[in-house]
């Protein structure tokens, strides 16, 4: 059984702004863009910096560390330097309530 924990409420995100949260001890980051809410993991699958910290345009999110772009919808890079996935979470919209589960979609 999938369980989903509160992450953080749906008026609190800003269209196309990272947030970050830590789900026990993980680090994820909320995303609202394109009319969805995505979790994904927070950590650059090249370096080791704050996905949450980068750009988000046309569902991808950018590291701003060395630009490595990431589906938020996958996790796959699609732009060097990266060329190892991250993963990205399932998220359920209860309310106002965003909430993520750890389980792993990708």
């Amino acid at each position: 059984m999938t369980t989903f924990v509160r992450v953080c409420g749906l008026s609190e995100l800003e269209e196309d702004t990272p947030k970050r949260v830590e789900l026990d001890g993980t680090p994820v980051s909320v995303v609202k863009t394109e009319g969805e809410v995505f979790a994904i993991h927070d950590i650059c699958s090249h370096a080791n910096v704050s996905l949450s910290e980068g750009e988000v345009e046309d569902c991808q999110i950018e590291c701003w560390l060395h630009g490595s772009s990431f589906d938020l919808r996958t996790g796959k890079p699609s732009g060097l330097p990266a060329t190892r996935p991250v993963p990205v979470y399932p998220v359920k919209i209860e309310g106002d309530d965003v909430l993520v589960s750890l389980t792993q979609e990708s």
